[in-house]
């Protein structure tokens, strides 16, 4: 399959990098000075009520032709093949007391994914969807309530999703309406964000956290949030999707709701360097199938193939917990760690085919080569099913993101690594040079190695 760049923007930006490149060679590059606070195009107030910002973000990968024995419906494609994304968001903010704000955000994604975003379960673009329709939608619509529990307060950043500067040290945070969920839960300074780290799924996301989310990845929800100077709790009840990775969410919390748990912890184990350990756990109630079930249909003769979705109408339990650990080695160097797992019996609902996911690597800044502002990351994943989902797979089974036809089971391995940098065009527009190894791609050992480049253009305004 090849996929084409259906998105005026990304060829715009594709552009822009071949023609900065010339310019890295400029010994002039030492003078840019950027990730002090003042990396967007225009200068934004901090005493306004209002906040308004926008950012682009757009991925350009390819693969060469890899080795496959078979393939099946939703295979990654074993042919040469690339593709484009193209997200684009915008930010608006109402401060409406020191303790009260509002969220309104829209956003479009545009594009294609590498194999029409199957075949693996760490897929290589967070940001390709399978709804690249370039049609634009809300992204977040929330109302925040702080209440102040002590007089002791802390000052914050202001950002595009946060307008309020100063906090009570300790406080009750809840947030109500519409949001993304992974916003609030799993965070990880080190490997979090797609647009300006990792862009691999199971590096930027615990691949085992199947959280509640529409195919676009955002759902409806409150979430409580209790926050002391050295611990927090969160708790969020959120809608999930009526079927599978699906567009719409479930209203009726009888059929469907999801509800998440995580205690953060922020000891001193280094002086004077950050350490962050949360601890994950979620439940989710839907109308799911189960892997034991699909494959006894089959093999009674009741269905031509497994198939996860032939049984009628439940409401089945799929669960699982999570551990986030992020490390401050040096000023410039840090780690991070993730490790995952869920219950492997359900099918999974709303993230990607995973059951059980460890991933480590870090992130340094670029002081030691003079180029402050520079960032180099590298992550390193495996990923694993349970016996009954590989099995149910191995029979010729499809999930949404994985069916090869046959299965010769094998971890998923993967290795990312990142070089991200600002243009010097103007403050605001960053790129990156992304590279990645999957071996043994949707857990098949007769499939793969395949390796991926990428090159990331990203501008905030």
């Amino acid at each position: 399959m090849n996929s084409r760049f259906s998105s005026p923007g990304v060829r715009a930006a594709i552009g822009l990098i071949l023609i900065a490149i010339p310019s890295l060679l400029s010994p002039a590059w030492a003078d840019f000075q950027y990730f002090n606070g003042d990396d967007t195009v225009f200068a934004h107030s901090e005493a306004s009520p209002f906040w308004i910002s926008a950012q682009g973000n757009y991925i350009f990968q390819w693969h060469p032709r890899f080795y496959a024995q078979y393939s099946g419906p939703n295979s990654f494609e074993r042919a040469s093949e690339q593709a484009a994304s193209a997200v684009e968001t915008l930010y608006t903010g109402l401060q409406i007391s020191p303790t009260t704000e509002a969220v309104l955000d829209f956003e479009s994604a545009a594009g294609s994914g590498l194999s029409d975003v199957h075949g693996m379960s760490g897929l290589p673009n967070l940001d390709a969807i399978r709804n690249l329709d370039g049609v634009p939608y809300i992204a977040r619509l929330w109302y925040r309530q702080v209440i102040p529990l002590s007089d002791e307060t802390t000052t914050v950043e202001r950002g595009p999703l946060s307008q309020l500067t100063t906090l009570a040290v300790r406080r009750l945070d809840i947030h109500v309406g519409k949001f993304d969920l992974v916003d609030f839960f799993d965070l990880n300074s080190v490997a979090n964000d797609s647009h300006m780290q990792f862009m691999n799924w199971t590096v930027a996301n615990n691949g085992a956290y199947d959280y509640a989310a529409d195919v676009r990845g955002y759902t409806y929800g409150v979430i409580i949030d209790y926050e002391d100077r050295w611990w927090g709790f969160r708790f969020g009840e959120a809608l999930l999707s009526k079927r599978a990775n699906g567009l719409n969410v479930q209203k009726n919390l009888q059929n469907a709701h999801s509800e998440n748990y995580e205690l953060e912890l922020r000891p001193e184990l280094v002086k004077k360097h950050a350490t962050t350990l949360r601890m994950l756990g979620y439940s989710n109630f839907a109308n799911m199938g189960d892997y034991h079930q699909a494959i006894a249909m089959f093999l009674a003769g009741k269905t031509p193939t497994p198939e996860i979705d032939a049984h009628p109408q439940q409401v089945s339990v799929k669960y699982g917990v999570g551990l986030n650990l992020e490390q401050e080695i040096t000023d410039d160097l840090r780690g991070f760690m993730r490790a995952g797992w869920n219950e492997g019996q359900h099918e999974t609902w709303s993230y990607t085919e995973c059951d059980e996911s460890v991933a480590f690597g870090g992130d340094l800044r670029g002081r030691l080569w003079g180029r402050n502002d520079d960032k180099f990351g590298v992550a390193f994943v495996g990923n694993g099913l349970s016996h009954n989902h590989r099995r149910y797979l191995g029979l010729g089974g499809l999930g949404f993101d994985l069916g090869d036809g046959a299965l010769s089971y094998g971890p998923e391995k993967i290795m990312e690594c990142y070089y991200n940098f600002p243009l010097p065009i103007h403050r605001g527009f960053f790129a990156a040079l992304d590279l990645q190894y999957v071996n043994n791609p949707g857990y098949n050992r007769d499939r793969g190695p395949v390796i991926i480049p990428g090159l990331r253009i990203h501008v905030e305004i």
